[in-house]
């Protein structure tokens, strides 16, 4: 009997599809949608297959089911913020959507016309704001007109880039390649209460241009910033302290920030490297039980790593740069060692479009990510 990998299997069922499709249209008779099928428990099983796939049906217009949705997590199927970002997806594109329910592990989704304007989502808990951005703004950075959204929830959540990165790493590089895109944190919202609220202006791009991040180029500023919101300023001054230290940076690199304007508690350490290609953010979330000095800890850890490496792009700026250069045709960047995420991205990404993305290993713990010729 003659196995399949599973590239092969979707190849040959998508085959198949087209094959009665055009029986069809030689009877006369309408066709039946074709989605192309996304299997959510690939790779790292979480919600970034959604995400992408979501995302790649709004731009090219190509109708998607998704089946296990979230299998790879303890709680599986559709949260409330993926729900958010299922409806406002399907609000922009005017998308035809079935399945959209909490705990839902199937659905379909049948995108239309990708319409630019005034939106306001609300994920209602302290699900990620910035989970939901991802979803619809590579459809709206290609849209005919601007767009203004507001999005509230979750700002700073631990499971979700916070939207420092966002602001600081992501959308400066993103300028870069067309589409000019503008966030304002208008009230933080911290993992539970959430609460919060930040508003975003896109001016699109009718190209998107290939870019190359191979050289980090000189580091030009660092900078330790801990938030505190509704806790003690000492929790802040504890991360900064061992963060200087552990880095072999000055005390005049950290700061401690108070935050009254939070609805709940919340703890946030933000490390800044800026150089002169890119600047990266990294994040360590206070969480009840665990001392501060091992929130430093861990941050410190994640930066020395990237420092060490050489290299311009981080863990997290890579999963957010494939989509963007895919829909560009082209580009490449120098990142460490490939994530289980990373590669589930390029999974889906490669179902969606026909375009090339391979990694090539350039040193130890540094990998060259291309995409395209």
């Amino acid at each position: 009997m003659r196995l399949f990998s599973r590239r092969q299997f979707f190849r040959q069922a998508e085959r198949a599809r087209e094959t009665v499709l055009q029986a069809l249209r030689q009877r006369g008779r309408p066709p039946m949608t074709q989605y192309i099928t996304i299997d959510g428990s690939m790779g790292e099983g979480g919600g970034q297959v959604l995400r992408t796939s979501i995302a790649l049906s709004m731009t090219t217009g190509k109708s998607c089911r998704i089946v296990k949705i979230r299998a790879g997590r303890k709680q599986p199927g559709l949260l409330r913020q993926h729900l958010t970002a299922l409806k406002a997806a399907a609000e922009i594109c005017r998308a035809g959507l079935a399945g959209a329910d909490i705990g839902s592990r199937q659905i379909t989704f049948e995108p239309g016309e990708v319409v630019s304007g005034h939106y306001h989502f609300s994920v209602g808990t302290a699900g990620s704001t910035t989970l939901v951005l991802q979803t619809i703004l590579p459809a709206l950075m290609t849209a005919p007109a601007p767009s203004h959204i507001v999005l509230e929830g979750g700002t700073h959540n631990p499971y979700a880039p916070p939207f420092e990165f966002i602001e600081k790493s992501f959308l400066p590089v993103l300028k870069k390649m067309g589409p000019e895109v503008t966030c304002r944190l208008e009230r933080p919202g911290f993992y539970p209460a959430g609460g919060g609220r930040l508003t975003v202006t896109v001016n699109p791009s009718s190209r998107i241009a290939k870019i190359h991040l191979l050289e980090r180029g000189k580091i030009c500023r660092r900078e330790c910033r801990a938030v505190v919101a509704r806790l003690p300023r000492s929790i802040g001054e504890r991360e900064t302290k061992v963060v200087c230290e552990g880095l072999g940076w000055g005390a005049e690199n950290g700061r401690t920030e108070l935050w009254s304007e939070s609805p709940g508690p919340g703890n946030i350490l933000l490390v800044e490297v800026e150089s002169e290609n890119v600047t990266e953010v990294f994040a360590g979330f206070g969480s009840r039980g665990i001392r501060a000095e091992d929130v430093a800890g861990g941050t410190v850890k994640q930066v020395r790593r990237y420092l060490e490496a050489g290299v311009p792009v981080g863990h997290y700026l890579a999963d957010q740069l494939l989509l963007p250069m895919a829909l560009a045709g082209g580009g490449s960047f120098r990142t460490l060692s490939t994530s289980l995420h990373t590669t589930t991205n390029i999974e889906v990404i490669k179902r969606f479009l026909d375009i090339e993305i391979e990694w090539r290993r350039a040193a130890e713990d540094v990998v060259d990510i291309v995409v395209g010729s």
